[in-house]
């Protein structure tokens, strides 16, 4: 028997695992870093499926506008999410606007 390949939620999980302090990534660089393209929803809802607290680094996952996603339906994990960008030193404004092409994250060999 083959051995089990991770599901999509643990692959999501593993590569924002990657993603080092004080650095942002994008749904979509996550979704083609898993080799999911097309798939930068889905990453987002892998992500809050994470039970919190969690060591993975969720907060650092942004939209590719270089906003956090502030919604109601997110409980206040938006306003967790900017708190904890805001303490890595990644400036984040009232609207949730954040400077992407600073603090993007490139893994290493791309």
């Amino acid at each position: 028997m083959a051995p089990q390949q991770p599901g999509f939620d643990q692959r999501v999980w593993q590569a924002v695992a990657a993603i080092p302090s004080g650095r942002l990534a994008t749904y979509g660089q996550i979704a083609e870093l898993i080799g999911a393209y097309g798939c930068a929803r889905q990453v987002g809802w892998a992500l809050r499926r994470l039970p919190l607290p969690s060591d993975v680094p969720w907060h650092r996952v942004v939209n590719a506008q270089g906003r956090i996603a502030m919604s109601p339906s997110r409980e206040g994990s938006d306003w967790i999410q900017r708190e904890l960008l805001l303490a890595e030193g990644i400036p984040v404004d009232a609207a949730g606007r954040l400077p992407l092409r600073q603090f993007r994250w490139l893994p290493p060999g791309r």
